[in-house]
This record gives structure tokens, C-alpha cells and sequence, in this order.
């Protein structure tokens, strides 16, 4: 008897979940939770073709400055982000960026503000089947470094901020009870969302790079939520994030073809 081998069985094959096979994507993959906002990216890429459109998994592909992206969307949550990831990287993807919402802690970060990720708390269960609780959730250092750079060159002299920070990846969004919240706000935890722990622990067992920035939502330290009309200032965030994503890349490429 011969036990299955998930990840030798669908190397290099058509992926059943995101539905998306070797030359359907780029090396560089950005991952946005809701599918729509895959749309969003796509506007900013030339060419972009729709590869597939599968169960929450919306992929385009096309070209930024020259450079092959892609982007797929992941849905919410830790364990449908690492089947995305995990796919995406059995076809080719080399370095995955979630460019998500997320809710502030730090009392100064106000909605429509870009966070990003330098490492993630796992109050989430999907990173323990992969590494042990104790062991850490950090993003690739270069990408990270070279996106931070960005942002902050790119929001200069505009008004807008970014602010740099350990996230805490939570599983249940209604489970964030004010005792929960003070507790991260006194471990001085930047920012909640949903799925980086996931993505920075397969990527760094898979020899990937993994980096996020979010749009803030809300702040739960001054109780500034809006979840019952439109987000007008973080619909503008995600629009800043994937401008900001797209020229990090370009940039990272370009340094990384004069380091070969």
C-alpha cells in the first residue's frame, strides 16, 4: 500500500482547486481575499487575460513594465489561502504578495492607511499542521524591505500613510472579543486580518517569497468600523496597495536580473 503524496501528485499538473495549469501565470502572484478585487489588479496589467474563475480562486495574467503577473484571489481565511498558495507554487509562482483589508490596532492608523506585514502572530490553526506553534511567521526580508521602501518613496508628499508592524492572523472574525482585541493592543499587535501566518509559513518551507500589505478597514481601539455602507477610503487604499505591489515588483525584478 502506497499513501498518497498530495503535493508529488499535483507537481507541475492542472490544479484542482484554483483550476489553473504550468504557463498560466506568472512567477509574481498577488492575493487578494475577495475575488472582485482581482478585477481591480487587472485593470493595471496590459493584456490581462482571465485564466480561471474557480470556486473563490479569480486568476488574470498579463504584463506590468514587461514583468508576467498574475493574480489570484484566495477567498477568506487561512485554509483556503494555503490551497491557493501551495497550487499557485506547484505551477510556477516564486513570489506571493497578499494585498488585503485589515483591521488596525495602533490608535493611530486611520481608515484608507497601508500596512504592511513584518511578521505575523498565528492565532489561526492552519500553520500547525505544517510547523510547530512556537515556530515563527515571517515574511521573505528582501521583498518586504524593497516593498516598505516603495510605499513609503511612492506615498510621499500625497497625505497618506503607511505604517510597519506585527500582525496578528486570526480565524474567527466574529470570535474577536474586546478581551481578545486588548490583549493583542497591549502585546502592541499593528493590525488583525486573515491569512498572512498561512502564506509566510508555506512560503518559506516551499522556498518562496511571501510579503503582505493591507488596506485598513477599521480601527477596533477607537471603535471606527463602517460595516453597513460602501468604505469609500478603503476601496482607495486597495487601489494605493496594488500600485504600490506592482512597482515593488517591477523593482525587484530589475534588481535581481543585475545581481544574475
Amino acid at each position: 500500500m502506497s499513501v498518497l503524496n498530495k503535493q508529488e501528485a499535483t507537481l507541475g499538473q492542472k490544479q484542482y482547486h484554483i483550476a489553473l495549469a504550468p504557463g498560466d501565470i506568472g512567477e509574481y502572484v498577488l492575493l487578494p481575499g475577495d475575488p472582485a478585487r482581482s478585477d481591480r489588479v487587472a485593470k493595471y496589467l496590459d493584456n490581462a487575460e482571465l485564466k480561471a474563475n474557480n470556486r473563490e480562486h479569480r486568476t488574470f495574467t498579463g504584463t506590468y513594465k514587461g514583468v508576467k503577473i498574475s493574480v489570484t484571489s484566495t477567498g477568506m481565511g487561512c485554509p483556503s489561502a494555503a490551497i491557493a498558495a501551495e497550487e499557485l507554487i506547484n505551477i510556477g509562482a516564486k513570489t506571493l504578495i497578499r494585498i488585503g483589508s485589515s483591521a488596525a490596532l495602533d490608535p493611530r492608523i486611520a481608515i484608507g492607511d497601508l500596512m504592511i506585514s513584518t511578521a505575523a502572530m498565528k492565532n489561526e490553526g492552519t500553520s500547525k499542521f505544517y510547523v510547530p506553534n512556537r515556530f515563527p511567521a515571517v515574511p521573505d526580508f528582501e521583498f518586504t524591505h524593497e516593498l516598505v521602501r516603495t510605499a513609503k518613496e511612492m506615498l510621499e508628499g500625497t497625505g497618506e500613510k503607511v505604517y510597519i508592524g506585527v500582525s496578528s492572523t486570526d480565524d474567527a472574525f466574529y470570535g474577536e472579543t474586546p478581551e481578545f482585541i486588548e490583549k493583542l493592543r497591549k502585546l502592541k499587535i499593528m493590525n488583525i486580518e486573515m491569512e498572512a501566518s498561512a502564506l509566510y509559513t508555506i512560503g518559506h518551507l516551499r522556498d518562496v517569497r511571501t510579503a503582505c500589505i493591507c488596506g485598513c478597514s477599521g480601527n477596533l481601539t477607537n471603535s471606527e468600523v463602517i460595516y453597513t455602507k460602501a468604505n469609500e477610503k478603503l476601496a482607495e487604499a486597495w487601489e494605493r496597495e496594488i500600485q504600490v505591489v506592482l512597482e515593488t515588483i517591477v523593482r525587484f525584478e530589475e534588481a535581481k536580473n543585475l545581481a544574475e
